[in-house]
């Protein structure tokens, strides 16, 4: 009777496991390994206070119960123990200052913004990621080529990730090879990586960020240079070209983008894209900032608020539709004061040129 509630309590736990995946505890790249091998130190670390509190919550209740039978060793006038204070405060103080020290060496080390040129591993490559509603576009801007929800990287060299965000927040994570990135609209990050060996490795966002969050999702492809050089020229091939037009196109939101290939890349379009100024007749945020340091565009400025404005044309209802904004309309002091100049304080005006690209 006992063995069928065994065996169906087994057979839930294998199920609940089968889900798990342990690339963190299974590293394919030097990043990994390393960030592994934190994990490992400071949980051996935490063990040395947490194994002896387990077996104490165990053994003083029993060993020292009202109703054991020889209660001899019991000493109503005891209040203290130096050597007890020395264990208590002195082990923990040892593993915090172990803790520290190992944390300072591997967050310098395995800072996201530091090249691995210390690895001697070849020359890298470079590789601009972008998060989109809801997929991942990789531009390689050194070959000239680019692809949607698939990264194909050379096993053995580091990959130099520069990353942005068309809209809202999203992290780029690849488990198996090292942490994750947040990837921001109008900021670049940075994140370098290297896969040992050839494989397969699962990426996807980490950052919940809308409906078809769940199948953001992406292979990564780890090949010889042989096999990624033949990639190169299968995308290469493509008779799909990522233009500024093309890319607007690919910006709309889409839920399990299919995998796709660009045969080649407009200059300067991830410049652009971390400027949110794709689109025709917009401002960069660079242009934005310096136009702000110059004292902004005065009262004339109002009539071209279209070119700064972004977010609109890309808002969302809670299934990923489009929403039909109505255009903004300028406040009706600012209307009040276009029609009459005088109502202007102060005689000094800045008006900064405005740069539409």
């Amino acid at each position: 009777m006992l063995r069928s509630p065994k065996l169906l309590l087994a057979t839930a736990g294998a199920f609940a496991l089968s889900g798990c995946q342990f690339d963190v505890l299974s590293p394919q790249g030097w990043v990994a390994g390393q960030e592994r091998n934190l994990l490992v130190i400071a949980t051996l670390l935490m063990l040395i206070v947490i194994v002896p509190v387990l077996f104490m919550a165990v053994y003083f209740p029993l060993r020292y119960r009202a109703d054991r039978p020889d209660s001899t060793d019991y000493d109503p006038t005891f209040t203290h123990s130096n050597k007890l204070e020395v264990v208590v405060w002195g082990v923990p103080i040892l593993i915090i200052l172990a803790l520290g020290a190992v944390t300072w060496i591997y967050t310098h080390r395995l800072d996201p913004y530091r090249d691995l040129s210390a690895l001697n591993a070849g020359t890298p490559i470079e590789v601009e990621a972008v998060s989109l509603d809801w997929k991942w576009l990789f531009i390689y801007p050194e070959l000239g080529v680019a692809s949607v929800n698939e990264l194909a990287i050379p096993a053995g060299r580091p990959v130099n990730f520069r990353i942005s965000s068309s809209t809202v927040m999203n992290t780029l994570s690849i488990p198996a090879l090292g942490g994750m990135v947040y990837a921001m609209a109008g900021m670049e990050t940075q994140l370098h990586l290297i896969a040992d060996n050839p494989g397969t490795f699962a990426g996807r966002s980490a950052h919940y960020s809308g409906p078809g969050f769940s199948q953001m999702t992406f292979d990564t492809r780890a090949m010889s240079d042989d096999d990624f050089n033949a990639w190169v020229a299968a995308a290469k091939a493509s008779p799909e070209a990522l233009t500024r037009d093309t890319y607007l196109a690919l910006e709309r939101p889409t839920i399990a983008e299919p995998v796709r290939h660009y045969g080649s890349v407009e200059d300067g379009l991830f410049a652009r894209i971390v400027g949110l100024c794709v689109e025709a007749g917009k401002v960069c945020v660079g242009d934005m900032m310096m136009q702000d340091k110059m004292g902004g565009g005065g009262l004339n400025g109002i009539a071209n608020a279209p070119a700064y404005d972004y977010d609109r044309a890309r808002a969302i209802d809670g299934f990923g539709n489009p929403l039909d904004l109505p255009a903004p309309e300028p406040m009706a002091f600012h209307e009040a004061f276009l029609t009459n100049p005088d109502l202007i304080c102060g005689t000094g005006r800045t008006e900064a040129a405005i740069h539409v690209n």
